[in-house]
């Protein structure tokens, strides 16, 4: 069970990593011309899809709540939640780890990024 429970960490290590990785190669990518850009992002669609498929074999799934409306019961910790008063209406406006699931139970909570709606 050990070597089960090892394997599931190292799936979801590296979905959490990959997600992060989108947004920082994403942001890389913009500044390259187009047509640098479709070949790049052509080969990063095809590793993404291995991953994500490796993610979904181990039985786990990936959430983003990116762009929806914050609550407090909501998986995730808000990095800047101290910015704000608590009458502020809030939105999740970046996903900086992304929650990990398996069926209906959370096992890895996501960081995020919040703003005014």
């Amino acid at each position: 069970m050990e070597n089960i429970d090892r394997l599931k960490n190292s799936v979801i290590e590296i979905a959490v990593e990959h997600y992060r990785f989108k947004n920082t190669f994403i942001k890389a990518i913009s500044k390259l011309d187009f047509e640098e850009q479709s070949k790049y992002m052509s080969q990063f669609a095809w590793f993404s899809k291995k991953v994500t498929k490796a993610v979904e074999e181990a039985g786990l799934r990936i959430v983003s709540l990116e762009g929806q409306a914050y609550d407090p019961g909501m998986a995730v910790t808000p990095l800047n939640i101290d910015d704000f008063e608590v009458e502020d209406e809030l939105k999740i406006v970046q996903m900086i780890e992304p929650i990990i699931m398996q069926e209906d139970t959370v096992l890895k909570t996501g960081t995020v990024l919040l703003g005014r709606i």
